[in-house]
């Protein structure tokens, strides 16, 4: 499966892994505790900051900036349409936050950097008779198949573009889903082979 990550240096990707997941398990903990909109949109400005710091790296990640955006929109709109306008710019708020940190997470940080910290964290539940291992793979491979859904539907849609001058929208669903599940078969005939050695 193909990665977002990017082997373009930028100054988070000298940032341990441990260290980015913690600020991010921090960030989210914290938007969630707060209601106060100047707090809020303060996150979000040093979050875009942030973000935007990375440079050409973040190209990478624009069907999910493009995704983002969508759902800011559609939730928004149904607050408005609830008559709930400071409710709908907090949701906004946390929701840019959290997914600006995150992408740039993903953006920066390998596979297997996160592998390492998920067993290091899980660790203590081998002495309950829970695999860490096991369970810190499925919770990477979780991170990964997002991953690699997005970039599907990119490739997928710019395909479409070139070929019909328009966007894809539901009519990639199909081939979408087609080559997901074809990617999932894939991955798990390889992990059925490497577990039982």
């Amino acid at each position: 499966m193909k990665s977002l990550y990017s082997e373009q240096p930028t100054w988070l990707h000298a940032v341990p892994a441990y260290a980015k997941l913690a600020a991010l398990a921090l960030l989210s903990t914290g938007l969630f505790f707060t209601h106060q909109l100047i707090a809020l949109s303060v996150s979000g400005l040093v979050c875009m900051g942030i973000f935007t710091s990375l440079g050409r790296v973040t190209a990478n990640a624009k069907p999910l900036l493009m995704g983002l955006g969508l759902a800011c929109v559609l939730i928004a709109a149904f607050h408005l349409w609830m008559q709930h306008p400071v409710l709908a710019a907090i949701t906004v708020l946390r929701l840019v936050s959290t997914t600006l940190m995150g992408i740039a997470l993903t953006l920066t940080t390998r596979y297997s950097d996160l592998l390492h910290v998920f067993e290091r964290v899980l660790s203590p539940l081998n002495s309950l008779g829970v695999s860490s291992e096991r369970l810190a793979l499925q919770l990477a491979l979780m991170l990964r198949f997002t991953e690699h859904f997005f970039i599907l539907w990119r490739r997928l849609d710019e395909a479409h573009r070139l070929r019909t001058g328009k966007a894809g929208g539901f009519k990639i669903l199909a081939p979408l889903t087609i080559q997901m599940l074809v990617s999932a078969r894939h991955v798990a005939d390889t992990l059925h082979v490497r577990l039982r050695r």
